[in-house]
């Protein structure tokens, strides 16, 4: 078997490789290497930047598995008023809603302060919307929700104003560009009278907003109700609960 020596020159980074499989993050792949905690065909590595070959077996040791298994994955459905990361404009984060007593009642495990730490969130919803926002201590899951090569679906209930034809409807599903460059297909239907329902697998900045206005409508409502497997629910609005262990996105 060729050592790691002779594979650190060549092949991928394995914090790149970690990342690509799905492991974790490439900075917590560097933070389990620097502890002894990742197994490259067998033999410990410590070195960081070390590469393999990228077919390799890559094993987390089962202490890093169960502290993988520890992070909090947290569905908050957020309220109007309430930006998805950092304070800005005056603006309260999302995350602030986050203790004891905005806790969904029956939630399966209790909240501790150290869930809090390193807690982000995966994806945004803007100031003006509401629903189903995701905050994770787990890069998988960011990296899942939000990564380049994401294909999870989203899906929102828009209320809007305005007059849309059959071309109209047909352009939000598929024509559509926005900063120069087209959207991928999407799939957009009315729910009722007054309201579209749109799926998504990308999230540009006040997307559908804009969208909407390249048709002629004007949003006057807007609530993300899905992310992949998971729903919003009968989570009530302003609280959040913990992923479960047997729910998957």
């Amino acid at each position: 078997m060729e050592s790691m020596n002779d594979t650190q020159a060549m092949g991928e980074r394995i914090s790149k490789l970690m990342a690509q499989r799905g492991m974790c993050s490439r900075r917590e792949a560097d933070a389990y290497i620097e502890r002894g905690l990742v197994y490259v065909n067998g033999e410990k590595v410590t070195q960081l930047g070390t590469r393999c070959a990228p077919d390799a077996q890559i094993e987390l040791a089962s202490r890093a598995q169960n502290q993988q298994a520890a992070l909090a994955t947290i569905l908050l459905h957020k309220p109007v008023g309430y930006v998805s990361g950092q304070a800005e404009d005056g603006y309260q984060p999302a995350v602030v809603l986050v203790k004891p007593d905005t806790q969904m009642a029956g939630d399966y495990q209790r909240f501790r302060p150290q869930h809090l730490k390193g807690l982000a969130p995966a994806g945004r919803l803007d100031i003006d919307s509401t629903g189903l926002l995701v905050l994770t201590q787990d890069g998988r899951v960011a990296r899942q929700l939000i990564g380049a090569d994401s294909e999870i679906e989203k899906e929102y209930l828009v209320r809007v104003e305005g007059k849309l034809d059959e071309e109209g409807l047909k352009r939000l599903n598929h024509g559509l560009s926005l900063d120069g460059k087209p959207l991928k297909r999407a799939r957009v239907r009315w729910q009722n009278e007054d309201q579209l329902q749109f799926i998504l697998k990308e999230g540009k900045k006040r997307q559908i907003r804009r969208m909407c206005e390249l048709v002629g409508l004007r949003v006057t409502g807007l609530k993300r109700v899905r992310i992949g497997r998971v729903a919003l629910g009968d989570l009530p609005i302003g609280q959040w609960r913990f992923l479960r262990p047997d729910e998957k996105f």
